[in-house]
């Protein structure tokens, strides 16, 4: 079995707590479908937000979504003036046979911006 990372983000409305949770959730769910992952293959994800969210941690979506065994870390973005505002990124790392090539990433809402070449 291989370890690839796969990548995602998404961009939220307002930064309420809320909001975020279903934005993260959105965003996890959308990438283990695009995989055809089931949670099970998860070895850690990594978030990032960017530094103009601060309402909670995305990690604690995917906690509450029922990803608890999964190691997951939260970091925060580098501040680029410029820079698209509230946008949650993750890095997952799964066993998947797949070529990398053949890794789906996720971008949604306002972040397919960022990667218009990988976006769905």
């Amino acid at each position: 079995m291989t370890v690839r990372a796969i990548r995602g983000a998404t961009q939220l409305d307002v930064d309420e707590r809320e909001h975020l949770f279903e934005r993260t959730t959105e965003l996890v769910k959308e990438v283990l479908a695009a995989n055809d992952l089931s949670t099970e293959a998860l070895v850690s994800i990594i978030f990032t937000c960017t530094p103009d969210l601060v309402s909670d941690f995305p990690a604690a979506a995917a906690r509450e979504m029922g990803l608890g065994d999964v190691p997951l870390m939260c970091a925060t973005e580098i501040s680029v003036p410029g820079a698209l505002p509230r946008v949650v990124r993750l890095m997952a790392h799964a066993n998947v046979e797949v070529p990398r090539a053949d890794v789906r990433h996720v971008y949604l809402h306002g972040a397919t911006s960022l990667r218009k070449d990988l976006a769905q």
